[in-house]
């Protein structure tokens, strides 16, 4: 997601970093870099022209030059500007006082409207809501029975009374999309659905014909939410399509689709400007589950390479059982070995998040290594849990009873080689050692300088090696010399063999008895070594 324009600003930033003072003409540099990016980025012009002019008034200003860290300042700077122009802050649906809430999409014909219903329909319902789906979109061929397979797999029902377009007779009418509508709210009302999804005709272009529809439908249904969607993959084309529904019906928000394949972002830094209206949700991904509330503050993070940690948490709260979290940790705290069952029930959990190289993509710093992430092969971890699932209950809790015939017939059985088998068991062994020592105390293996962390054995050979030799250096100072040989002589001699480890500050002779004394009994252990005792 915004790819290109999150290197091309991440570049920019580079050539700031290690300057303690920011002339002019480096601010000047680093906005005519921020410009020809955003340009390339097929943002619009009025909107590069506004940023820009912003970044350029504070830059400039007391407000960089007085900062302990210049450059870091002006990465600030970029940052609160940039989730400006994507809108400043979140813009929430809003609700009806009175059900049910009337949601009207209208768009392009391709923009992804049927769709997006049912992806709605999954987000209205995960929030306690039961939506209807209402087909007014007559004129696209097969748009009716697209919407009802959309409602059936996002668990919704719809409202559908006319067939539409089926593609047989070109030349015929396919019923009146204004009456569909309001019958599709009157039918909620009576079955005590709390919000409408209305789902409008497209055309490839805008023409009269499409507003004027569009106009009789929103007066026939009165939208408490009109939701312009819009594909994000066309850029600057989108400020077109906007301000021409803008102009001709109104809209109260704007839906991004395939936000995933856009790395660009030129529609969504240059929609709110040109049109005033502020992004509501973005859809990344095929999967009705794929969508999501539009952050401006995330999504300006997420360009600048900042991660988005926020959507990751709430993603991981989505996924994750408490229970299950709860078991795992008593079963840690209890001293329980981790097994094969656990790792197979936590990869499921991660599964259930969603895209793998999209949820690294969200952590800080991700974009030095996007093309290791953007290779990543999803498809390891199937093949980790066919290994684990055809592996008996006895065979998940002791991994040591897999012996060579075993791993054969789990390798037959998962479709992959005795290698991988041995790999993913030599693994699963090295970290069930290292959760061992971190649970007794030891912390992490081979981080030396930390209590308990083994060390590297040639730093382990040189402190268990004796000093070489046993005289002690002498300074050059003859004065300095003399000195430290009169303190040597005055010092008391040191303790002969035998005596090691004895404390003579802590022995009282007074405490001895005089009769275990003559058996050498109430001796310190030294004292019996060093007499043979």
């Amino acid at each position: 997601m915004f790819a290109s324009l999150s290197d091309r600003l991440s570049a920019t930033f580079k050539g700031l970093r290690g300057k303690g003072r920011l002339s002019e003409s480096d601010i000047n540099d680093t906005i005519r870099e921020i410009r020809v990016a955003l340009l390339e980025a097929d943002v619009a012009l009025p909107a590069v022209r506004q940023f820009t002019d912003s970044i350029r008034a504070r830059a400039i200003g007391a407000e960089v030059s007085g900062a302990l860290n210049p450059a870091q300042q002006v990465v600030k700077i970029v940052h609160e500007e940039l989730i400006a122009l994507l809108g400043g802050q979140t813009r929430r649906m809003q609700l009806a006082k009175t059900p049910p809430t009337v949601i009207l999409l209208a768009g392009l014909q391709g923009s992804g409207k049927t769709t997006l219903a049912g992806k709605l329909a999954v987000y209205l319902k995960e929030q306690g809501h039961t939506p209807l789906l209402v087909a007014a979109d007559l004129q696209r061929p097969n748009a009716v029975d697209q919407l009802s397979v959309v409602a059936e797999r996002a668990g919704a029902p719809v409202f559908a009374p006319s067939p539409g377009n089926t593609g047989a007779n070109p030349e015929t009418t396919w019923g009146d999309p204004v009456e569909v509508a309001r019958e599709g709210v009157e039918i909620a009302r009576m079955t005590q659905h709390d919000v409408v999804i209305v789902d409008t005709a497209g055309r490839l272009a805008i023409d009269q014909a499409l507003m004027e529809q569009l106009r009789q439908v929103r007066d026939a249904v009165q939208p408490d939410e009109t939701l312009l969607v819009v594909d994000a993959m066309i850029g600057q084309d989108a400020v077109t399509t906007a301000q021409a529904f803008h102009e001709g019906v109104g809209f109260s928000g704007v839906v991004l689709t395939k936000l995933d394949g856009d790395a660009r972002g030129g529609a969504a830094l240059s929609v709110v400007t040109v049109t005033g209206v502020p992004i509501m949700f973005g859809s990344t991904g095929e999967k009705l589950t794929d969508f999501e509330l539009f952050h401006p503050d995330r999504m300006a993070s997420r360009i600048l390479d900042m991660g988005d940690v926020l959507t990751l948490i709430e993603q991981a709260e989505k996924a994750f059982d408490s229970k299950e979290a709860e078991k795992m940790a008593g079963k840690v705290l209890a001293g329980e070995d981790f097994t094969l069952d656990d790792f197979l029930s936590q990869m499921q959990a991660l599964r259930k998040m969603g895209n793998l190289g999209k949820l690294l993509g969200m952590l800080p710093g991700m974009g030095e290594i996007r093309d290791q992430i953007d290779n990543l092969d999803e498809k390891e971890i199937d093949r980790v849990q066919a290994i684990i699932q055809s592996m008996t209950p006895a065979e998940r809790a002791d991994v040591k009873l897999l012996n060579a015939s075993r791993r054969t017939r789990i390798a037959r059985g998962s479709g992959v080689q005795v290698s991988e088998v041995n790999g993913l068991v030599e693994r699963f062994n090295e970290a069930q050692k290292m959760m061992r020592q971190m649970r007794s105390g030891g912390g992490l293996p081979g981080m030396p300088g930390m209590p308990g962390m083994g060390g590297s054995k040639k730093a382990k050979g040189r402190a268990q090696q004796p000093q070489r030799g046993g005289k002690k250096s002498r300074s050059g100072n003859p004065a300095k010399r003399a000195k430290d040989e009169a303190a040597a002589a005055s010092a008391p001699a040191g303790l002969p063999a035998g005596l090691d480890g004895f404390d003579p500050a802590a022995f009282d002779p007074s405490a001895l008895d005089p009769e275990a004394l003559k058996k050498m009994e109430d001796l310190p252990p030294a004292f019996k070594d060093l007499l043979g005792k």
